[in-house]
């Protein structure tokens, strides 16, 4: 990552959090398998999504809205939502994802996907599904999308 970047994303992890989040993900990743761990993130995310629902939305960037006001109140990042031809973009920067480790990297984005997946579908996106399209890059970005995907 750019320096800068990676400097102000350490900051952004309470040093009271780090070593307990990044031992408890060393250990889970001993006693589970990546594909189980993304599934357990994925149902923390909807867990943590039914717990903080989100207020009706009339368009793309109402919930743009609603959602950065969320992401920016927790200092988890921000979203960038843009309608394309045949899905929903969702650009997520700068969550705190790290706090884990850069080895549960491969895991933890499912806890935003599964955040997604719970306050779209509440919003009425029923029948579609949010998946995640790229890896956290060196911007601090994932990308999910949300429509019709076989699965």
């Amino acid at each position: 990552m750019v320096p800068t970047l990676d400097y102000l994303l350490d900051r952004q992890i309470s040093s009271q959090w780090r070593g307990l989040l990044t031992a408890l993900a060393e250990e889970f990743a001993t006693q589970i398998g990546e594909d189980e761990l993304r599934q357990l993130m994925y149902r923390v995310g909807c867990r943590f999504a039914t717990a903080h629902a989100l207020p009706p939305c009339s368009s793309t960037a109402d919930l743009a809205n609603s959602v950065n006001a969320w992401w920016n109140e927790t200092d988890w990042g921000y979203v960038e939502l843009s309608d394309e031809p045949e899905y929903l973009r969702i650009a997520h920067s700068c969550a705190p994802l790290y706090a884990f480790g850069s080895a549960a990297l491969g895991w933890t984005p499912a806890f935003l996907q599964g955040v997604y997946q719970t306050w779209l579908s509440a919003l009425g996106a029923d029948g579609l599904s949010v998946v995640q399209v790229s890896e956290f890059d060196e911007n601090a970005m994932l990308e999910f999308r949300l429509g019709r995907y076989p699965g």
